[in-house]
């Protein structure tokens, strides 16, 4: 049997934690099992790196960022097989490229193309444990890339995928996923399963657990995925293929995203291909757009207003300066979160979204945009009452239950 673990930045934030990962990676093999063992950076390293580059400049070069910031989990890699090999074990660290993983040449946000496995199963067949650095890979030219935040995830799934892996288990300081935060709700559950597509979007709606890029590909190679803990021995949840069992349940979770700014545009100029040129330019800069909203004209005139990520915000500002001769005014807005509402069961079941903006108005939260799809409903409200919200809709749904 073949198991790809992967390991975040809290299971290895200390050499304390590598030598525990070191001791479930060898509790693994003495079950029969061949490993390969994907790592992030340490907790605060990755971080420490930006903090390092920023001295320098607010826009360092995104290629040079790539090969510092690729470090991090070259370190940790290293490491856990110095670690294992100290207990008598033969394990093997690779880099992304020597784990043959192939991106395309989006620095900092790079995209896996292929991944060679002859290294990685030609180490497996010399019985060694294979300890991957994540986040990382090399483009067509040999330079460099790394796979955006979260990325390791991403690595640990493209690599379970190439290589047909029986399972991949992604470890990191919660024991599952959970109907909502538990930090917030102390009587959230634990979930023993959930299906690919409410994963993806409890992931892609601001729930911290797996990154939504590597949720997405999983679905798509259709690789067996848990979320478990390194510091216990739960089971973890099973994320997989939606069942009728998973259909029965209306909501499976509730997420507050708290990483939300707003941007209102005043007056726009209402002709046909202005949002267009709008969003395309925000594309080229790979600024993520998330909700967006815009009013009927009048008098020649409309009002457009969309949601970025905080970190995205001033790329933003400055880029829909190039813009302000096609509307009147425009503003910003920090002080917003976005809650939403996660279920397969929606699909088969009407009044969701009815219940959830009653509960808005039975406390008094505005609700200022609205996004919906088969399976959530996501609201933009004022930050102050983001964690009044998503404990009232959890009570509501009654997932404490």
């Amino acid at each position: 049997m073949l198991i790809v673990q992967k390991y975040g930045g809290t299971s290895v934030g200390s050499l304390e934690r590598i030598e525990n990962v070191a001791n479930r990676v060898i509790k693994a093999r003495s079950e029969g099992k061949d490993l390969v063992v994907v790592v992030s950076a340490m907790s605060g390293e990755t971080n420490k790196l930006i903090e390092y580059a920023h001295h320098f400049t607010t826009m360092p070069s995104k290629r040079e960022m790539d090969i510092l910031l690729s470090s991090g989990e070259r370190v940790t890699a290293s490491l856990l097989a110095i670690a294992l090999q100290a207990k008598g074990y033969d394990a093997i660290a690779l880099t992304g490229r020597q784990a043959g993983i192939v991106t395309d040449s989006i620095y900092t946000y790079a995209r896996i193309e292929s991944i060679d496995n002859t290294k990685m199963r030609q180490e497996i067949r010399n019985g060694k444990i294979v300890i991957v650095a994540g986040f990382q890979g090399i483009d067509a030219l040999g330079n460099v890339t790394t796979l955006g935040r979260g990325g390791s995830d991403l690595s640990a799934v493209a690599i379970a995928g190439a290589l047909e892996a029986d399972a991949c288990e992604i470890y990191s300081d919660v024991d599952g996923i959970y109907t909502t935060d538990p930090r917030i709700e102390p009587h959230a559950k634990k979930l023993d399963t959930i299906s690919y597509d409410e994963m993806l979007e409890l992931s892609s709606l601001g729930a911290k657990v797996l990154q939504n890029r590597s949720v997405e590909l999983a679905k798509k190679l259709g690789v067996k995925l848990y979320a478990k803990s390194s510091f216990s021995d739960n089971e973890g949840t099973l994320i997989t293929q939606e069942s009728e069992n998973m259909e029965a349940v209306l909501v499976s979770g509730v997420v507050l995203d708290k990483n939300q700014s707003r941007v209102t545009l005043r007056g726009v100029q209402d002709r046909p291909g202005i949002a267009a040129e709008i969003f395309t330019a925000l594309a080229e800069r790979q600024i993520v757009v998330d909700m967006i909203i815009q009013n009927v004209g009048t008098d020649g005139l409309t009002n457009l207003g969309f949601t970025v990520t905080q970190s995205d915000l001033e790329e933003a500002k400055q880029l829909m300066e190039s813009f302000k001769d096609e509307f009147g005014a425009m503003d910003f807005d920090n002080e917003v979160c976005k809650v939403s509402v996660v279920g397969v069961g929606m699909k088969s079941h009407s009044g969701v979204a009815a219940t959830a903006f009653t509960q808005m108005a039975k406390n008094g939260i505005n609700i200022q945009m609205i996004s919906t799809s088969e399976i959530k409903v996501s609201m933009i409200i004022d930050a102050k009452y983001g964690e009044l919200a998503l404990r009232e809709l959890h009570k509501v749904y009654e997932l404490d239950k």
